[in-house]
């Protein structure tokens, strides 16, 4: 007998980085494994349950689209839709989930995400022999709290070699995500307005929340950050000009100029994440913002996407105000920037492999996007993002396309990264980034049709 108005276990929490279309199908789908929605129950329809829940109808009609494709609802013309599980299957006979035997594990997805490196084009006796130089010197008795001067000299004489940037003071830091952990805790303070990209970077956002800042999103079109919308009370703006992270823009010079003198007019410090900033392929790499206004500008860099994240080996480039504060940070905290890393680095840079390795890394990832753009463009499907970078963005009309592609493109065996996980607040706009450079050439070669099919 089915159920008109069933009762629905869900609680949606507005503050949490998954999307609530996520959270609602997640619900509504372990109600059903639990048996607490029985086969041929009936659901609300998408408009009565947005208006029971508070959300609008683009997020009912999104989670409902996913348990569709999943097989759990199904609709009856005229009659609504309803749970399809057996109404024999109750929670006391779900059956623990088994162990398959090694000739029976699922294949791993292709992962086509963003922000993976490409792993599988570095020098293999370059970097062993990095390992080998790096383990030469004896063990340090204390760490160096602004990271080895050898490496700080290295990142130095990269900066201005490959960037244009004479940095007076670098210092090592852990990668972005760590140094923006610094600068919360050691340069703001509890209560400050930080204006971040929305869409953006998410792990900042929440190292900021985690550090009591209240974060505002500040819109982002083809031109990037839009500096007028920043809120007159920000203390700082983080925001990654070079290849804004999701949408693959990058900040315009009259809108950089914009940033830099709200900045020095409100005193607020821009934090420039550097994000794909050595891959660009149409041009030089852009300077960065620390060149315009190195007074109050925190530049961070990284090796993470474009060596590997496991080195651990980032740095900073900021006002000797903010550096102090940073350093003082680390002494009352006893904190430092593992050095392992650090030499690693140092030896892979200065025999002359890192240029040798960014060099051909620029040449690989333009071939690629030009090959993922090209058979995209040919089917007639949009390409979002500037010519850098090692992913693309395919926008959609709604969230529930874009959910439908997601789980249409896993059942395939591909993992695609959707835009609304990358919003701090409400998305506002839809669709994939796809990554191209965590995979072999082959692989997303052999993926082109497939992935074609589904975003066309």
């Amino acid at each position: 007998m089915s159920h008109a108005d069933t009762a629905l276990p869900v609680s949606l929490d507005r503050a949490a980085v998954t999307p609530l279309a996520v959270q609602l199908a997640d619900a509504l789908r372990e109600a059903a494994a639990s048996g607490h929605l029985r086969g041929g129950d009936r659901l609300p329809s998408t408009r009565a349950l947005a208006g029971r829940l508070g959300v609008s109808r683009t997020v009912t009609s999104a989670a409902y689209e996913q348990l569709h494709a999943e097989g759990w609802i199904a609709g009856r013309h005229g009659s609504g839709t309803y749970v399809t599980t057996p109404p024999s299957f109750s929670a006391s006979q779900v059956p623990a989930p088994a162990v398959p035997a090694p000739e029976t594990v699922a294949p791993s997805l292709l992962d086509l995400g963003p922000g993976t490196p490409w792993a599988d084009g570095l020098d293999r006796a370059a970097w062993r022999r990095a390992w080998r130089a790096a383990a030469d010197p004896d063990p340090l008795v204390r760490a160096h709290r602004a990271g080895l001067p050898e490496y700080r000299a290295a990142v130095s004489e990269h900066l201005l070699r490959h960037r244009g940037l004479a940095a007076g003071s670098v210092l090592a830091t852990g990668g972005t995500t760590a140094a923006v952990v610094e600068l919360a805790a050691a340069v703001l303070e509890r209560g400050d307005v930080v204006a971040v990209e929305e869409p953006g970077y998410q792990r900042a956002v929440q190292a900021f929340r985690r550090a009591g800042m209240r974060v505002v999103g500040v819109p982002v079109d083809l031109e990037g950050l839009r500096p007028e919308a920043i809120p007159a009370d920000a203390r700082a703006v983080y925001c990654s000009p070079a290849h804004q992270y999701p949408m693959g823009s990058r900040l315009s010079a009259a809108r950089r100029v914009s940033l830099v003198e709200r900045a020095r007019a409100a005193s607020m410090l821009v934090i420039e994440d550097d994000y794909d900033g050595e891959l660009r392929f149409d041009v030089a790499p852009l300077p960065m913002l620390a060149s315009l206004a190195p007074d109050v500008v925190a530049h961070l860099g990284t090796t993470s996407k474009i060596l590997t994240p496991t080195l651990g080996a980032g740095w900073m480039v900021a006002p000797e105000a903010i550096t102090s504060a940073v350093l003082a940070y680390r002494d009352s905290t006893g904190t430092r920037p593992s050095p392992a890393g650090q030499r690693v680095l140092y030896e892979f840079a200065r025999n002359g492999d890192l240029g040798r390795h960014l060099r051909k890394l620029r040449r690989e990832m333009a071939e690629r996007r030009t090959l993922l753009a090209g058979a995209l463009a040919a089917a007639g499907i949009p390409v979002r993002g500037d010519d850098a970078g090692a992913h693309l963005v395919v926008p959609f009309s709604s969230a529930s396309v874009e959910a439908s592609v997601i789980a249409s493109a896993e059942r395939r065996g591909i993992r695609l990264d959707g835009l609304a996980r990358h919003f701090a607040g409400t998305p506002s706009a839809h669709g994939v980034a796809i990554g191209y450079a965590g995979c072999s050439r082959e692989a997303l070669v052999a993926a082109l049709p497939t992935l074609v099919s589904l975003l066309r």
